[in-house]
């Protein structure tokens, strides 16, 4: 391992909060391989950007000679995170969160060493666990201490219904700190009732307390709530790589800096250098470039990554796109927009029958492809670059 004070910097690297930072700091002075947890409820086939940011900081410590578990949430799949929920969520069935595992495991293994990872099924201690065991871990918490939970709290409050299930879940996720005994357990914020209840189940069997490490949780191409497949504002680690340059490309410059931060693998101080570099007046877009062709490179290839650079020029040749461009948030009902409206709301024509006409000359493009069907519908929570003619562009956020 290397000194325990430049490892403990490149651990903090992007960290939210440690809980607590001593701790951490007197297990890593032992010189021990340490046991890092993360898990991953597999709720949907394809993990995007925002869980990368978990995985990345698996990867930190992989790279510090730590011993990483990529935990599939096979059983907590089953239950289903109340966290940052307002109502109850539907559990899958086993069969959709088996299949979405197996994705899991192929698409992780972009960003860790498959030799160096152990993946673990949270089902291989809890289905052992039975109807008995289960009732214990109940006992293990009150319904009050359940209750101080923000979201349940909040749900209580509104008059909105809390299954008994979904107490379960903190406890089951604290369940596999005992079951695996692991050291160090990631999470976003939004854990951090979950993973502090690995603590207090681990100290009550006897085990030292594992500690938690918090990311921050990654914004989607909105730049305001946080990357979500459900709110449509997400880039897909099994995205098409010109898919995911074009995404890339449309964050806000202000936005680059968190994905920067949260994503790249690039040294501090070179990510410093492109900041005073853009503030000695070079082109930001040339930034989000380096940033675009570095994250598809991870998931693709370097050639994958050239292609979908080129092609991203080819489709704004001869300087079609401008440097700046308005940015506004366009407002959806029901969570969707027609594309009439949305380019009538946006300014780039006077009306929806402008809009329509616009579209049957094939004057209009959504991140330079051309709008073929007037009928398009734009779901919330995307960000976009669209065009109306050869001058008429905005950057739109659907709400």
């Amino acid at each position: 391992m290397t000194d325990v004070s430049q490892a403990f910097a490149e651990i903090k690297r992007g960290a939210e909060e440690i809980l607590l930072e001593d701790e951490l700091l007197e297990k890593l002075k032992q010189g021990k391989p340490l046991k890092i947890k993360a898990g991953f409820d597999p709720t949907a086939p394809d993990l995007h950007l925002g869980h990368t940011v978990l995985i990345n900081k698996l990867r930190q410590f992989q790279q510090l000679g730590h011993k990483v578990i990529f935990l599939i949430g096979d059983f907590t799949g089953l239950i289903g995170d109340p966290t940052g929920k307002n109502v109850t969520r539907k559990p899958l069935s086993k069969e959709d969160v088996l299949a979405n595992a197996e994705t899991y495991k192929e698409q992780v293994f972009k960003i860790l060493d498959p030799e160096k990872t152990r993946v673990e099924f949270n089902s291989t201690w809890m289905e052992k666990l039975g109807a008995d065991g289960m009732l214990k871990l109940a006992a293990r918490q009150t319904v009050a201490r359940m209750m101080e939970r923000d979201d349940f709290k909040k749900r209580y409050a509104n008059g909105q219904s809390i299954a008994i299930h979904e107490f379960m879940y903190p406890l089951v996720q604290g369940w596999d700190s005992v079951a695996l005994e692991s050291d160090v357990e990631l999470g976003g914020t939004d854990q951090k009732f979950n993973l502090l209840m690995g603590r207090e189940l681990q100290k009550s069997e006897g085990q030292r307390p594992q500690t938690v490490l918090m990311m921050p949780l990654l914004e989607g191409l909105d730049g305001v709530q946080k990357m979500s497949k459900s709110l449509g504002n997400y880039i897909g680690i099994t995205d098409a790589p010109s898919e995911m340059f074009g995404k890339i490309m449309s964050i806000s410059d202000d936005l680059m800096w968190r994905y920067y931060d949260l994503l790249s693998f690039r040294p501090i101080a070179e990510i410093e250098e492109f900041k005073q570099q853009i503030a000695d007046g070079a082109n930001p877009r040339d930034v989000k470039i380096a940033l675009a062709k570095e994250i598809i490179a991870r998931f693709h290839d370097e050639a994958a990554a050239d292609a979908a650079h080129q092609e991203f020029i080819n489709r704004f040749q001869k300087g079609a796109m401008p440097d700046e461009m308005p940015e506004l948030t366009v407002e959806t009902t029901d969570g969707e927009i027609a594309i009439a409206n949305l380019l009538k709301e946006a300014g780039l024509v006077a009306s929806t029958s402008e809009a329509m006409r616009m579209i049957k000359q094939g004057a209009a493009k959504i991140d330079g492809e051309k709008v073929v069907d007037n009928k398009v519908r734009i779901e919330s929570g995307v960000t976009a670059i669209y065009q109306v003619g050869k001058r008429k562009f905005a950057r739109v956020t659907t709400a």
